[in-house]
């Protein structure tokens, strides 16, 4: 993955993996990867502590490094490194562009019913309870700009898992900045296990209604 996003992106690019106490020896991996290409960052966390804070640690990391754009995607194939250039051209005109399964020309290869089935429902359970545009608020293929990661308050982010790209979306449409849904295919990984758990799916259940209750409170 880190080879081919190299070759796409331009010479002033970087890429940072976040490696959040992986115990499959991915930690090691990404740390030859940099040691071999200058432009390759790792960051090591020393245990799990969920998606939402591994991507929040990256984010701060991405922005201490000056960068103006912050992509973020999967390390296992799951999202298209050719899609990359294509998320970053849209953010010539948006805020935050969303790699977006859901919409004309979007979709998803490798998933049963009962995936397709969940996945759908929550993005559409999310759409209607906040009232949004936006119809893929579950991914996590995204392009944000600077300022979008500097005003959406990132430490007061708390969902941990999937939730997680529901309430940075939510943030940042909050905060007025333009979003914008450009179609990707996703294909789920075909090596290792979804990390989807019941857990994550309650989470996100519970996290939708207080999201728009905060919002209508003025606390958000």
């Amino acid at each position: 993955m880190v080879a081919a996003l190299l070759e796409r992106l331009g010479p002033d690019d970087r890429i940072l993996v976040v490696d959040d106490g992986s115990p499959d020896g991915t930690g090691d991996l990404a740390d030859a990867l940099a040691a071999e290409h200058g432009r390759v960052g790792v960051l090591h966390r020393e245990k799990k502590s969920g998606l939402g804070p591994a991507y929040i640690a990256g984010f701060h990391r991405a922005l201490a490094d000056g960068a103006e754009l912050v992509l973020e995607m999967d390390c296992d194939f799951s999202h298209d490194p050719d899609d990359v250039p294509r998320l970053i051209a849209a953010g010539a005109d948006a805020d935050l562009v969303l790699g977006s399964r859901y919409v004309k020309g979007g979709g998803v290869a490798n998933w049963g019913a009962g995936r397709r089935f969940i996945s759908r429902a929550g993005s559409w359970y999310a759409q209607v309870l906040l009232s949004t545009h936006v119809r893929d608020l579950t991914g996590g293929f995204k392009c944000y700009r600077r300022a979008v990661l500097e005003q959406i308050d990132l430490d007061a982010v708390s969902a941990k898992g999937y939730a997680f790209q529901i309430e940075t979306t939510y943030r940042t449409l909050r905060k007025g900045f333009r979003v914008v849904e450009v179609p990707i295919t996703f294909v789920d990984r075909e090596h290792g296990h979804s990390k989807m758990s019941r857990a994550i799916v309650f989470e996100a259940v519970q996290k939708v209604p207080a999201l728009r209750l905060a919002a209508l409170a003025g606390r958000l």
